[in-house]
């Protein structure tokens, strides 16, 4: 069992450079697939509360139901939201990790760097082309 835990979306690039960058540091991490298998309410809840980003933090407000359901709205409350989350796993953002080292959405990828418990093994660059880590493992 990892003690990292990713909740993933392979169609998300963010996400999959997240994977890879995990990967890079020697660690194979549970990957979740959060909209095959999404986190119940109380765990959702815990997540958010870890991540420290509250729950309108969390969510994919880019994602067209977002506007359709009219979560914009300041009056909408976190439970009505969570309960938004909780219907339409899709309005949760991603990538999340979990490591011992805390929980982060790693928007962007890099992020998940400030909570790997494993220094990265070698050079990293995202599908974008974007250099990340240098050959020796440190951040650029």
């Amino acid at each position: 069992m990892s003690d990292i835990t990713i909740y993933h979306n392979p169609r998300c690039g963010t996400s999959r450079n997240t994977l890879a960058m995990i990967r890079n540091s020697g660690q194979e991490p549970e990957v979740i697939e959060y909209l095959k298998t999404p986190p119940g309410r109380d765990l959702l809840l815990a997540l958010i509360a870890a991540a420290g980003l509250g729950v309108r933090g969390i969510m994919r407000a880019k994602e067209a139901l977002f506007t359709e359901l009219g979560l914009a709205d300041p009056a909408k409350t976190d439970e009505e939201l969570v309960d938004a989350m909780m219907a339409h796993p899709i309005l949760i953002n991603r990538p999340i990790v979990v490591t011992p080292l805390g929980t982060r959405l790693c928007r962007p990828s890099e992020v998940v760097l400030d909570i790997l418990p494993q220094p990265q093994r070698g050079a990293f660059t995202k599908e974008d082309g974007e250099r990340v880590v240098d050959a020796g493992g440190r951040r650029v």
